[in-house]
């Protein structure tokens, strides 16, 4: 199986993805008029949902690769992934913020989480490159 390399401007750009959309969030959140609690709540969802996305990718990608990965680890992995992404649609649904914000936050966290995946599959390709090019005999 030969693996190509992501190129410089695909990994730069869904590492810039990912930091506009993780602080474009935590600047929302920093600025919003809402308790403390309720930030939490938007800030934990955020985190999770990073996590739940990149263990996700994972485990499909180890399953493609041939990689021995538990059903239970990969239905897991779904489910957060989807509790996720629902604790944040009820959350918003339920706030008391303007359509315009909801709209904002959704956007936000759909570009992180996107962001995440794809930055987390560039340093798996890479690395696993640089494995395929480390088992090559060298010329000598």
């Amino acid at each position: 199986m030969t693996i190509q390399a992501p190129t410089k401007s695909y990994t730069l750009a869904s590492v810039a993805a990912l930091l506009i959309g993780a602080v474009a969030y935590g600047i929302g959140l920093f600025n919003a008029q809402m308790a403390l609690n309720e930030k939490g709540y938007y800030l934990i969802i955020m985190l999770y949902g990073l996590f739940s996305m990149v263990s996700l990718q994972k485990t499909i990608r180890d399953k493609a690769e041939g990689i021995k990965t538990s059903s239970m680890y990969q239905t897991l992995s779904w489910a957060s992934s989807g509790f996720a992404i629902a604790l944040l649609a009820i959350g918003l649904y339920n706030a008391e913020l303007a359509l315009s914000e909801k709209g904002f936050y959704a956007m936000a966290y759909v570009l992180s989480l996107f962001a995440a995946v794809t930055v987390q599959k560039n340093v798996r390709d890479k690395d696993a490159l640089a494995t395929q090019q480390d088992e090559i005999p060298q010329a000598e």
